[in-house]
């Protein structure tokens, strides 16, 4: 046998193999992207879908807003009260108390030019504008506008509960939506709704979500107990942890901040963990946001899900909107705040000045308050930024 034949012949098993390489190749790339394309399918197929915003004006030049809303209920999409062992869960009292608040609101603003996110927090007692019910606590424009056309709907003869809640909430997001968007002066192009269970399943598809605090804290109310420092918090500590107000300074300015360190920490962990890339934990994240997400209709989620990736790699600017003093109204506390100052604000840190200079607002998830409180407010300033984890993990520490 000549050299040639024998050189052919020790040749052939590696280019088989390389073929069969490339082949399995193709199939895993196929299979993967399919999984991908069929997660997208199945949750916009399932996803709870509003039209709230249509016909709403859009933000101009690739700008996106995004209205990040968390319902204080203890029922589901359907008005149904929660099983009792998932409030036992959620350390949230009877399904009957609560009401529809929005007790969550942060605008997260992106940049068409691919400049740094921005995620404003608007504290949930701000006395504004609500249309068409006078002025109120910014939380209330939900429940607010829920219970009226509820109310309106019963004396036309509507007896179906279920109708009763889907008319009650579209309401309700509409009017939410049109609260925040007069008083920041900016459009709202999509927004997402999940409730009290909604951060308990977030947290337990992610396997928890990190955070740090700067001291231990307990309390009775929301059953948070944690130490200081670092900590993975699974999905019933997540709540406990985004509820607390009793026993920290601040009180509901302190609550702000934990919203956005869990914010950062869910966000960080989404990249952290490989969950765009695995679709596995990427069908579960999905099953997740089935159960207790509700977005407006003309969302691409799809091109969101690539956004996301991007979103979650710690540069994120958290910026808690100022309030001018504490007061009362009706006997209730609210925020008292300049409505023209606060889309002063809004412009400059989302305008071409945003990124320019010192008056940037701290990064990767550093809550602070644009300005503080008045001084007779008995809680300290709240624009102190939260100190970074010793870890260097881009997780903020919060108090």
């Amino acid at each position: 046998m000549s050299a040639h034949r024998r050189k052919t012949r020790r040749r052939q098993p590696s280019r088989r193999l390389g073929r069969k390489l490339l082949i399995t190749g193709c199939a895993v790339t196929a299979i993967a992207g399919g999984t991908a394309w069929y997660a997208y399918q199945d949750l916009a197929g399932s996803i709870g879908s509003s039209k709230a915003l249509d016909g709403a004006a859009k933000s101009k030049f690739g700008d996106t807003n995004i209205l990040l809303m968390g319902l204080d209920s203890r029922r589901d999409q359907n008005g149904e009260k929660l099983p009792e062992e998932v409030l036992d869960k959620l350390h949230a009292g009877s399904s009957d108390i609560g009401g529809y608040n929005a007790n969550t609101l942060i605008l997260l603003h992106v940049p068409g030019d691919g400049g740094r996110p921005t995620a404003f927090s608007v504290p949930r007692d701000d006395f504004v504008t609500i249309p068409g019910h006078g002025k109120d606590k910014i939380k209330k424009a939900y429940g607010l506008a829920k219970a009226a056309r509820e109310d309106a709907l019963t004396a036309q003869g509507v007896k179906d509960p279920r109708e009763l809640e889907r008319e009650g909430r579209e309401a309700g997001r509409k009017t939410q939506l049109e609260t925040v968007r007069n008083f920041l002066g900016v459009p709202v192009d999509h927004f997402a709704e999940l409730n009290l269970a909604g951060f308990y399943h977030l947290a337990d598809a992610l396997k928890g979500v990190p955070v740090c605090l700067n001291k231990p804290v307990k309390d009775k109310y929301s059953g948070a107990d944690f130490p200081a420092g670092r900590q993975n918090l699974n999905g019933q500590q997540s709540l406990a942890f985004v509820r607390q107000r009793h026993g920290l300074e601040a009180g509901d300015l302190d609550r702000t901040k934990r919203q956005q360190a869990f914010l950062a920490g869910a966000t960080h962990k989404l990249n952290s963990v490989g969950t765009f890339a695995d679709p596995t934990k990427l069908m579960k994240l999905i099953d997740s946001a089935k159960e207790d997400v509700v977005t407006d209709a003309g969302w691409d989620l799809l091109s969101f899900v690539k956004q996301a990736k991007n979103l979650s790699g710690g540069k994120t600017r958290f910026v808690t909107l100022p309030i001018d003093r504490f007061g009362r109204n009706h006997g209730e506390d609210i925020n008292v705040v300049d409505d023209m100052k606060i889309k002063r604000l809004i412009a400059e840190q989302i305008g071409p000045k945003a990124s320019a200079g010192p008056s940037t607002p701290p990064a990767s998830g550093e809550a602070s308050s644009a300005a503080p409180p008045p001084a007779s407010a008995s809680s300290p300033s709240p624009s102190a930024p939260a100190k970074s984890a010793a870890d260097g993990g881009g997780i903020p520490c919060v108090d």
